[in-house]
């Protein structure tokens, strides 16, 4: 997800430079921005993982308090491929998905830094408790994007989404690699599959500050594709999750 914020102060044009001006000439492309962080970018993304990294062991265990009777949550049932599958999730789909959104600002030319949401954290470790995840751990704040720049938008939004389906399909390929490996770890990367392209179905729906929203007001001819695309990739991974238990539909 990402979010028009505050600029920092230090955004703006440099000062005037001192001492006798030089012009040169540049037959070449104009080089690309840098791709910058900050070290509250980098802790606000290490808390943030880390809290759904946490809360999707738990619901991955079955261990939480609606699933064990309102037993208190315990660990015995973990493992590490699960604690694995996990992270992974927490990495591909909110991560990755985030950088970017980051990344494309950037290049664009625009300021841009994640920012964790304590209240949307918050929300994640209750309802985690529960057996299901809702959250809204935090978004890509950029700033330099004026309020008509509708393509810097739709481009910056659209990178998350399609960074989710890159991953789901590249989860499920793999997959079918482990299945055909006879490995079990096969159905967690079909699940790795699924949540990836949930999550970036969810984001491209076209309503409020999320994804689809300002990928919509761009072009809606990509925001079609795109949400066709994802959530056709979404549908496979459900069957193959829950109706045939493989990534070889039907076998």
């Amino acid at each position: 997800m990402s979010a028009s914020g505050p600029l920092p102060s230090s955004w703006g044009p440099p000062s005037p430079a001192r001492g006798p001006a030089y012009a040169y000439a540049w037959s070449g492309p104009a080089p690309r921005p840098r791709i910058t962080t900050s070290r509250t970018e980098l802790l606000h993304l290490g808390i943030a993982a880390a809290v759904l990294s946490g809360c999707l062991t738990l619901v991955f265990s079955g261990n939480t308090f609606l699933q064990s009777g309102f037993a208190p949550p315990g660990l015995a049932s973990l493992s590490a491929t699960l604690v694995i599958a996990a992270v992974l999730a927490a990495l591909t789909g909110f991560l990755a998905h985030e950088l970017a959104h980051k990344v494309v600002a950037q290049r664009l030319g625009y300021w841009a830094e994640f920012r964790a949401s304590a209240y949307g954290l918050g929300m994640a470790a209750f309802t985690s408790m529960l057996g299901f995840i809702l959250a809204a751990p935090g978004a890509t704040m950029v700033g330099g994007v004026g309020p008509g720049d509708a393509r810097g938008w739709g481009r910056t939004s659209l990178a998350g989404p399609m960074t989710n389906l890159g991953f789901s399909v590249l989860f499920y390929v793999a997959s079918i690699g482990a299945y055909l490996a006879h490995t079990i770890v096969f159905e967690w990367l079909l699940v790795l599959a699924f949540i990836n392209a949930w999550f970036g179905v969810f984001n491209l729906f076209p309503f409020g500050v999320l994804d689809g929203a300002k990928v919509f007001r761009w072009d809606a001819r990509i925001w079609a594709g795109a949400i066709a695309l994802t959530l056709a990739a979404m549908i496979v991974a459900a069957f193959a999750v829950y109706i045939y238990g493989t990534p070889l539909l039907g076998h």
